[in-house]
């Protein structure tokens, strides 16, 4: 059984930083892709950033610059930093994994809020 747990929202001014964690368990493979994506009161959720299968990492355009996505494959994790927060950031975060079979998994997601 895949589970995702994050970690590490909360409560920013804007200009500030904040980073995410993200433990995988359960997960035996290692071809696999594993991201962020944010959903925003009244929104759809979207995509954020991810490491590809190729390994390959891949940015939402409003967060490019912003934002570093990295992850430890030691110990299953992935972190998104994100820096130079802006009200528009404020969503809660859901951790993603896409296995070898194409199968979807989510976490719980985080909250981030920042103010202006």
């Amino acid at each position: 059984q895949v589970q995702l747990v994050e970690s590490g929202g909360g409560s920013v001014q804007a200009g500030g930083s904040l980073k995410l964690s993200c433990r995988a368990s359960g997960i035996v493979e290692s071809d696999i892709s594993m991201g962020w994506y944010r959903q925003a009161p009244g929104k759809q959720r979207e995509f954020v950033a991810n490491f590809a299968r190729s390994g390959a990492q891949n940015y939402k355009d409003s967060v490019k610059g912003r934002f570093t996505i990295s992850r430890d494959n030691a110990k299953n994790m992935v972190y998104l930093e994100m820096n130079s927060l802006t009200p528009e950031d404020t969503a809660i975060y859901y951790c993603n994994l896409i296995s070898r079979s194409g199968r979807d998994y989510w976490g719980q997601g985080t909250q981030v809020t920042v103010s202006s």
